[in-house]
C-alpha cells in the first residue's frame, strides 16, 4: 500500500484532531452533570470475556459483572449491540433503553465513544446467530478516551509507529497481545524447568562500578553521591559465579544487559538473557539440559516440537552436535588438522578469501574461527551445538585437558543465529588473571583505558570455585522463534527507538 501524500497526511491530522475536541467537549459535558468518569475508583469485575465463552453453559443466564475498552457500537433504535475487549478476548454486549433506562441509553448513544473505558452487570445469553453475549442491566464509562483508536480499515500497520505506541498496537493488534501472552508462558516455563532442577533465581547488581575487558561495550553513567563512573552490565557472569563459590551450586538469573552497540533485526541495545550455572557438571551437561529445557518449553508452549520459522520447517526434536573442526571441515571442506603452524593456517585463509582480523599475527584458533563464521553459521538451520572453541576466543572457559588449544566451550544455533553459549567454566584464578590481562591490553591497544580487571572476581576464584559448568541463553531470541516473529522489535514490549524530532 503506498503512503499517504503530505496532503492526506495533513486531512487525516485534521480530522483526528477534530475527533479530538469533540470527545473533551463529551468530558466536559459529563463533569458539568457530575459524572466525571475519571473519579471512578474500581470496579466489581468477576468474569472475563474468554472464560464466559469457554464455558458458557456453566455462566448461562448468570449475572456477571464485566469491564473493558469498547470496541464497536451498533446503535439500533431502542436496542443497540456493542462489544468490550479486556485482557483476554472480546465479548458481545447486548443493550436496550428498556433495561438501562432512558436516561442512561441516551447517554450512551451521545456520550460513549469507540475507545472508552466501561464496566457492565448483566446476565450471559446467546443471540439467535448463536453469539455468546452479555444482556446488559447497568452500564457506566469508567474512563473516557480522548483520543480515537486508529481507523479499523486501516488498522496499526505502520511499524515503526506500531513500536512507537506498543500500547495501541496491543489494543488493535491481537496477534500482537499473543507474542507477548506466550512470551510469558516462555518464561514460566523456564523457570519451573530450572526450579525443578534444583536452581535457585537470583538477582545481581546491574550498575557496576568497573568496565571489564569483555568485548561488548558498555553504557556509562556517573554516580553523584558517590562521585564516581559507573557502567550498566554487559552479562551478569561474573557475580553468578561469585555466588557458586559461596556455595548456593545451581543459580539462574534471568537478567536485562544493556550494551551499547549496533542495532537490527536480532540485536537491541537492551536484551534479556538468562544466565546459569551448575557445580559440579561440565559443558556436557550443560548441552544435555539445554536441549532438554529447549525440547520441553517448546512442546509446552507450542504443543508439537515440529514448528515453523519464518516458513522454513524446524524440528526442535533432533539436535546436530558438531565440533568447530568438524563444521569447518564439513562445510569449508578445510581440515584443522592439516595446518601444521600458522603460517600454514593463514595461507589456507589467503586462500579462500577469508579475513582475519589479526592479519599476520592471526594463529590457527584465528583462522579456525574466521572459516567458521565465513563458511558454517550460514549453514546452521535446524538446531546445532558447535562445540570445542579455540581459546584465543574463549577466555571464560576451561582448556580441555586433552588438546589445550581448545576449550570445553560451545555454542548452539537454530535459522542461522547462535541462540546461546555455555563453558566448563575456568577455575584456575592464575589462568584467568592472564587471560583477563590480554583482554585488558587489547582493550586499552584500542584506546580504551576505562578497561580493568575484576580483582573481586579474581579474589573470589583464589577461595576456590568447583568444578562448574555455565551457560547462557537469549531470551529473546527463542520467544522469536517460538511466536515466529521476525525482528527482535516484535517481541520487545518497548524497543529501543531514536526520539522523533518534534
Amino acid at each position: 500500500m503506498a503512503e499517504n501524500t503530505i496532503e492526506e497526511q495533513a486531512a487525516e491530522a485534521e480530522v483526528l484532531a477534530e475527533q479530538a475536541r469533540i470527545r473533551r467537549e463529551k468530558l466536559k459535558k459529563l463533569q458539568g452533570e457530575g459524572k466525571n468518569p475519571y473519579e471512578k475508583v474500581k470496579f466489581p469485575v468477576d468474569a472475563c470475556a474468554a472464560g464466559v465463552k469457554a464455558d458458557f453453559a456453566a455462566y448461562e443466564g448468570k449475572t456477571v459483572c464485566m469491564a473493558g475498552r469498547l470496541m464497536s457500537r451498533r446503535i439500533m433504535g431502542k436496542a443497540s449491540f456493542s462489544h468490550i475487549q479486556d485482557r483476554d478476548g472480546s465479548i458481545q454486549l447486548y443493550i436496550t433503553r428498556q433495561d438501562i433506562g432512558e436516561e442512561a441509553y441516551t447517554s450512551y448513544k451521545k456520550d460513549f465513544d469507540i475507545g472508552d473505558i466501561v464496566g457492565v452487570r448483566g446476565f450471559v445469553f446467546k443471540t439467535q446467530t448463536g453469539e455468546v453475549s452479555v444482556h446488559v442491566q447497568s452500564l457506566e464509562m469508567l474512563s473516557k478516551a480522548l483520543l480515537p483508536l486508529p481507523e479499523k480499515q486501516h488498522g496499526l500497520a505502520d511499524q515503526d509507529l506500531r513500536y512507537r505506541k506498543r500500547e495501541l498496537d496491543l489494543i488493535v493488534n491481537p496477534s500482537v497481545r499473543q507474542t507477548f501472552l506466550m512470551r510469558t508462558k516462555i518464561m514460566k516455563e523456564i523457570r519451573a524447568y530450572l526450579d525443578n532442577r534444583g536452581y535457585t533465581e537470583v538477582e545481581t547488581p546491574v550498575l557496576l562500578t568497573l568496565e571489564i575487558g569483555a568485548d561488548a561495550r558498555p553504557f556509562k553513567t556517573h554516580h553523584n553521591a558517590l562521585d564516581i563512573d559507573m557502567y550498566l552490565r554487559i552479562e551478569t557472569e561474573l557475580y553468578l559465579k561469585r555466588l557458586i563459590v559461596g556455595g548456593l551450586e545451581r543459580v539462574y538469573e534471568v537478567g536485562r544487559i544493556f550494551r551499547n552497540e549496533g542495532m537490527d533485526s536480532s540485536h537491541n541495545p537492551e536484551f534479556t538473557t538468562i544466565e546459569m550455572y551448575e557445580a559440579y557438571s561440565d559443558y556436557m551437561d550443560m548441552m544435555n539440559m539445554i536441549e532438554d529445557l529447549y525440547k520441553t518449553v517448546t512442546e509446552k508452549v507450542c504443543g508439537t516440537l515440529q514448528i515453523s520459522y519464518q516458513g522454513t520447517p524446524i524440528d526442535m526434536g533432533k539436535w546436530e552436535r558438531l565440533t568447530m573442526v568438524e563444521a569447518v571441515k564439513k562445510y569449508a571442506g578445510v581440515d584443522y588438522a592439516d595446518w601444521q603452524t600458522d603460517e600454514d593456517a593463514r595461507a589456507a585463509a589467503k586462500a579462500r578469501g577469508v579475513e582475519v582480523e589479526q592479519g599476520d599475527k592471526a594463529t590457527k584458533g584465528h583462522v579456525l574461527i574466521a572459516f567458521f563464521e565465513a563458511f558454517v553459521e550460514e549453514n546452521l538451520v535446524q538446531p546445532t551445538f558447535i562445540y570445542d572453541y579455540p581459546v584465543e576466543n574463549s577466555p571464560l572457559a576451561k582448556r580441555k585437558p586433552s588438546n589445550p588449544a581448545f576449550t570445553e566451550r560451545f555454542e548452539y544455533f537454530i535459522y542461522r543465529r547462535e541462540m546461546g553459549n555455555a563453558f566448563s567454566e575456568l577455575n584456575d584464578p592464575i589462568d584467568q588473571r592472564e587471560r583477563m590481562v590480554k583482554q585488558v591490553q587489547a582493550k586499552r591497544a584500542q584506546g580504551n583505558n576505562d578497561a580493568q580487571i575484576d580483582e573481586d572476581f579474581i579474589t573470589a576464584l583464589e577461595y576456590g570455585l568447583p568444578p562448574t559448568g555455565g551457560l547462557g541463553m537469549g531470551v529473546d531470541r527463542l520467544v522469536m522463534l517460538l511466536t515466529d516473529s521476525s525482528s527482535i522489535r516484535d517481541v520487545l514490549l518497548f524497543p529501543t527507538m531514536k526520539p522523533l524530532k518534534k
